[in-house]
């Protein structure tokens, strides 16, 4: 069978989500109550209230400003163009 992603691309793959796990690693020092926490149970959730809450308001954020812009653009379009501009282009 031939792979889908040839070495080179496969390498690029291998690089960019290492990259961004090592980010991820990186921002939190490690701190001696880290280390010595008890791991969570299997019943707990993957994602906290907080976690939730921040999701989902980065969400809302995101969709505010991205629908503003379109409304922008959609009324800048909306308005009537000078004819003698169209014609020069």
């Amino acid at each position: 069978q031939d792979s889908p992603l040839k070495a080179v691309q496969m390498l690029w793959v291998n690089l960019i989500m290492d990259t961004f796990a090592s980010l991820a690693l990186a921002t939190e020092p490690p701190t001696e109550a880290l280390l010595l926490r008890k791991p969570y149970g299997r019943d707990k959730p993957l994602i906290s209230r907080t976690m939730l809450k921040n999701i989902l308001g980065h969400a809302a954020y995101q969709l505010v400003i991205i629908f503003s812009l379109l409304f922008i653009a959609l009324q800048r379009d909306q308005r009537p163009q000078d004819p003698r501009r169209e014609e020069r282009l």
